[in-house]
């Protein structure tokens, strides 16, 4: 069995999710999937056990009852992963925004010795290809204030295609997460800068979703905006449970 992980949450992802999974077993080098789905109406879930008749030690699913955040979904996956030993746990979009054939580079920086490796849209200029001008600045701005207000010297703390060592999230106190949209991001990545961890960037391009619609709105843009800043407070001042 691989000892690498690929976590893909999902909700109404029917149009990506069978190519999204053949593209990662399709890689020279192995990686098992886990898709964690919302109970998406759209028949995602169905999709996945059919493809499980395929790829059935490879392939894995756990549906969940409702819509219930990506943080949630991601820290689902995380203690599913841990519990079976897998040593490199990988975060990644069901949508193609980011590329498949990139797993190998975040997995390499890692056997290279990172314990964290971030796929950035930012760390050689702005490698983002078919975004309106305004997510592009919102985000980028976004990196900018997560910097300025934890000093993490990470270009792209919002990204979403990460590998993680199972020690950072075996030691990182995941029931105490806070954040459920995009923030929770950021706050994994802050959780791993607090304890010391290496995390390294590898440069990507991150290409927007094709087929299918965006999850943004503007309660997860307020959560990353505002909530960054409560979570430096309580970096600050509540140490210990942090």
């Amino acid at each position: 069995m691989p000892n690498r992980l690929v976590i893909i949450p999902t909700f109404n992802e029917i149009e990506n999710i069978e190519a999204i999974i053949k593209a990662v077993f399709d890689l020279s080098t192995d990686f098992d999937v886990l898709i964690v789905d919302d109970n998406s109406p759209d028949g995602t879930s169905a999709a996945v056990v059919r493809l499980q008749n395929e790829f059935p030690h490879r392939l894995f699913l756990e549906t969940r009852k409702e819509k219930s955040g990506l943080g949630t979904a991601y820290i689902h996956g995380f203690k599913w992963a841990i519990a079976r030993k897998y040593d490199y746990i990988f975060e990644m979009d069901a949508d193609f925004s980011h590329n498949p054939t990139d797993l190998p580079r975040l997995y390499r920086a890692c056997l290279n010795g990172a314990d964290v490796v971030i796929g950035s849209r930012y760390k050689k200029g702005v490698n983002v290809v078919n975004w309106p001008l305004y997510r592009v600045l919102l985000s980028y701005g976004a990196s900018l204030y997560v910097k300025m207000i934890t000093g993490m010297r990470v270009h792209d703390p919002t990204a979403g295609f990460v590998c993680y060592k199972r020690e950072v999230l075996e030691n990182i106190k995941l029931d105490s997460i806070r954040f459920v949209g995009y923030a929770f991001q950021i706050e994994m990545k802050f959780r791993a800068y607090l304890r010391n961890y290496k995390i390294e960037e590898v440069s990507i391009i991150f290409r927007d979703r094709v087929k299918g619609k965006s999850k943004m709105s503007s309660s997860i843009i307020n959560e990353a905006i505002f909530g960054v800043l409560k979570m430096k407070l309580r970096s600050m001042f509540n140490k210990e449970r942090f």
